[in-house]
């Protein structure tokens, strides 16, 4: 799913049509117009999200919409710097053991709660007792049960011991920290403080009006200094189209384009004068997924027959309007585990029917639908409200299939009831969605089979006992080399599975309102230091806002 990432860390879950994916981008460096001690402070930052958010503790962001105002409110011990490297975060420094095992933390002691209690130790260690709770529904878990111990050395100093080397140890402590002493006593899963919550980030949480807007307010006591923008609107507008009028007449200042947008009504002198617009490839990819535990695509036939019956080309050119580049497999061309020998299945109707017919499926009454022991081929695909992208990709799908004699309904559904009374249940027999990727190729929690729980995010039941055994290699070896082996193998066994149609990359189209400056344009993108953008004084749209407490 677009669940949009998974960890802090520049993961951010590709569920919907996030905006958060419209913050990355790939360019040199802007330079400040003014130095830190004269940046102004005032005005409100309003961007724009198709799908309201579902829950706001980090374990339980499990979609973009989520995590994106999750990450504003909370922060890990280490984060991605602007070249796509590990930094502290609350923790200022660590030390790794020689072969990898343990991991001590150093906390930054200037650190408070959004309420004013300090952050300590006590507050990691807790945040680890709930990854690794059962009754919590978090689909983080499996970097945790690498875990065998964190010891409280004193309120600042943490040591994390692990039972084997784990390579993606280090960047999983980008999960944002709990306050210890709000929820010990709470139950995670009803909790207020999902829809309430007390985070240390550089924002603090305002009010959550549902389906229409979340906002947050500047934290005036946020270890790195007060951001300088006074409010972060986010606000719901479930079509791209309406998402667009406010955005020209300044009702929005941030959302990602659609490619019509971006090629054809984005051009001219005012938007020339008043945004910047950039394109750039995003990290993470479109699919449309099949439910592998009940017919017909419990069979690898009808899958590759699919495969080929779809003109993925087709999808670039009449939905992306050649804005990306289609996906053959786990990993993008931007990461270094990407297999380039994986090459996509060609457009090939006649190869899609001779494998139909070898799993039983054929025209038997001659009416132009294949059918199999009386019952047609027929399924529904499932997508979320508001990304026209993703329909229009499901449209040439069901065109494409209704030539080889199978029958395609598609449902659009709101995101929230997509993805807790469908996705979590596993009532559905295929789902058009994205992921989007950690910088680091650990796909565990997406792809290993023991990873099917309600919640978790190998909701399509997918199981390879080499594929599993993979996964946890690569997790054992910190050798970038045999780790690409490892990937790479992945990539293949993947691809060659087809638990889903792997579709395409689509390329990110973000634009942002001018009068905003700070706006660094680097590896990693430019929303790692959203809380450090601004506005001139005599830009200032909304002026100063008076921060609630």
């Amino acid at each position: 799913m677009s669940v949009a990432s998974r960890r802090r860390l520049g993961v951010m879950r590709y569920l919907g049509a996030l905006v958060v994916a419209a913050l990355l981008l790939l360019s040199p460096p802007v330079s400040r117009l003014v130095s830190a001690d004269e940046v102004p402070q005032g005005d409100t930052l309003i961007n724009a999200s198709i799908a309201d958010a579902t829950n706001l503790l980090p374990p339980l962001a499990s979609d973009g919409a989520s995590a994106s105002i999750s990450g504003l409110i909370f922060n890990g011990l280490v984060r991605y710097d602007r070249n796509v490297q590990l930094e502290g975060d609350l923790a200022e420094r660590w030390e790794v053991s020689p072969d990898g095992l343990v991991i001590t933390f150093h906390l930054r002691r200037n650190v408070q709660w959004h309420d004013g209690a300090p952050f300590t130790a006590h507050d990691v260690l807790f945040t680890y007792q709930t990854l690794i709770n059962s009754s919590v529904r978090t689909p983080y878990s499996g970097d945790f049960e690498q875990v065998d111990r964190v010891e409280v050395l004193d309120d600042y100093t943490v040591c994390v011991t692990y039972r084997e080397p784990f390579a993606p140890g280090l960047a999983s402590w980008g999960m944002g920290m709990l306050p210890k002493h709000l929820l010990e006593r709470e139950d995670l899963n009803r909790t207020r403080y999902s829809r309430q919550p007390i985070g240390t980030g550089p924002f603090r949480f305002g009010r959550w009006k549902t389906a229409e807007q979340i906002e947050l307010w500047a934290n005036p006591t946020y270890y790195e200094g007060r951001p300088p923008i006074d409010r972060h609107l986010s606000r719901v507008i479930p079509d791209t189209s309406t998402m667009f009028l406010e955005l020209r007449t300044g009702g929005v200042d941030l959302m990602g384009l659609t490619p019509l947008q971006y090629h054809r009504l984005t051009d001219g002198p005012f938007w020339e004068r008043t945004f910047q617009k950039f394109r750039y490839p995003s990290f993470g990819y479109t699919y449309l997924g099949f439910n592998l535990q009940q017919p017909p695509f419990d069979d690898r036939l009808v899958r590759w027959a699919i495969n080929y019956a779809v003109d993925k080309e087709e999808i670039i050119r009449g939905v992306l309007m050649g804005l990306g580049v289609v996906a053959t497999g786990p990993f993008l061309p931007a990461s270094w585990a990407y297999n380039p020998s994986v090459a996509a299945a060609p457009y090939d109707p006649e190869r899609a029917k001779q494998l139909l017919a070898e799993a039983g499926w054929i025209d038997h009454d001659g009416d132009g639908w294949l059918d199999r022991d009386g019952s047609p081929f027929e399924f529904t695909i499932l997508t979320n409200q508001g990304n026209e992208q993703r329909k229009r990709a499901a449209e040439i799908v069901q065109r494409r299939l209704a030539e080889i004699g199978v029958r395609v309904k598609i449902q659009v559904v709101e995101w929230s009831s997509l993805l807790h009374e469908f996705i979590d249940h596993r009532r559905f027999e295929a789902v058009m969605l994205g992921w989007s990727l950690s910088r680091d190729p650990d796909i565990y929690d997406i792809w290993h089979s023991s990873k099917t729980g309600e919640g978790e995010f190998n909701f399509l039941g997918y199981a390879n006992g080499e594929v599993d055994a993979l996964l946890v290699a690569g997790r054992r070896t910190f050798d970038q080399a045999e780790r690409q082996r490892i990937y790479q193998r992945i990539h293949e066994l993947l691809y060659n599975d087809q638990p889903c149609l792997f579709l395409y990359v689509p390329d990110s189209l973000p634009i942002v309102q001018r009068r905003f400056r700070g706006v660094e344009q680097t590896p990693i993108g430019i929303g790692y230091n959203l809380y450090r953008w601004y506005v001139p004084l005599d830009e200032q749209r909304y002026g100063r806002w008076r921060i609630q407490s």
